[in-house]
């Protein structure tokens, strides 16, 4: 059986897994990014989790390549440069040491946009020829893909949406220090930090009153909301209001047919998407209303970042 590594290269979790022609991944694991502070260190743990789940594949296999997916990755120079949410900073040659570690055909790319390869190759996206993916983790990514071909950029790094400043807000920074970007409103992270402004504004009690910042996470707000609980509503409310009018903003670059949203944010169901498509709606410019489409990603959900990943290498055999 012929497979191929998949790694996404994240904020919080580096995810790898074998990934088979129909992008299905057939075994996968993960490990906390942020344990592995010296590249070194990181790039060896990568090499050892790839032996180990290879060791318990129960077939015969051959190794296409490796498809890597990570933020501010550039499929042009093969460097991890300056990324927001990662501790190495500077350009970092990430594609040679590895391949020094692991010598098979491999290639990087930005996150977002493997993610749009992977729903062209095996999810949301199968036969459109113009879509925008969302990638809704601790950041804020887009991969665009325009007359069926990926927007790369001239050096590789296309698509940083996330670093656009809305002029929105309490003017809170990215992590690229972008004053009232997107990211720091649109993205897991950025909900977290939406929930303590909310109660800054509102004197309603909250499950969230008690909670320090470091000890919130994302599925206590999604259920604080299915309680009622107020705080939580207007948190994600006031993020699908500047989601919407991003993603009508956006809709002008390109006219995408749609918009493909995954991630952790994804995950918190209609208390984003329902009021996300209603504020859309309403920003959008009138002779694109009703012909764009807000879809949630067409890969399963833990798997969709590595089989993004795989679809680096897996695209070439398409081709072929």
């Amino acid at each position: 059986m012929d497979i191929v590594v998949g790694i996404d290269i994240g904020g919080t979790k580096t995810k790898i897994g074998l990934v088979n022609k129909d992008g299905n991944c057939m075994e996968k694991t993960y490990f906390r990014t942020r344990e592995y502070p010296d590249l070194d260190d990181f790039l060896d743990k990568i090499k050892d989790t790839v032996d180990d789940l290879t060791s318990k594949f129960p077939e015969d296999f051959n190794i296409l390549g490796c498809g890597i997916g990570a933020p501010n990755a550039s499929s042009k120079t093969g460097t991890i440069k300056n990324a927001s949410n990662l501790l190495w900073k500077g350009s970092i040659p990430l594609l040679e040491k590895l391949q020094e570690r692991m010598p098979i055909p491999m290639k990087i790319m930005n996150d977002a946009s493997v993610a749009a390869l992977g729903e062209m190759l095996f999810g949301s996206a199968k036969g459109m020829k113009d879509f925008i993916v969302v990638t809704l983790g601790t950041g804020f990514g887009a991969g665009i893909v325009a007359n069926g071909q990926l927007i790369e950029g001239y050096g590789g790094l296309a698509g940083e949406l996330g670093h656009i400043d809305m002029t929105i807000g309490d003017g809170r920074v990215t992590g690229l220090n972008v004053k009232g970007g997107l990211e720091a409103y649109v993205s897991a992270t950025g909900l977290k930090r939406t929930i303590m402004y909310m109660q800054s504004q509102y004197l309603d009690e909250s499950r969230f009153r008690s909670i320090a910042y470091n000890d919130l996470h994302g599925e206590e707000i999604t259920a604080a909301a299915a309680e009622g609980d107020p705080i939580a509503l207007k948190a994600f409310d006031f993020t699908a209001k500047i989601m919407g009018l991003a993603l009508a903003n956006f809709t002008a670059f390109t006219q995408p047919e749609a918009f493909i949203l995954l991630g952790g944010l994804v995950n918190s169901g209609k208390y984003i998407l329902d009021p996300l498509k209603k504020y859309f709606n309403e920003y959008l410019l009138d002779i694109y209303k009703d012909e764009v489409k807000l879809l949630r990603s067409g890969l399963p959900g833990k798997t969709a970042a590595i089989c993004g990943a795989a679809a680096l290498i897996w695209q070439d055999y398409r081709e072929q």
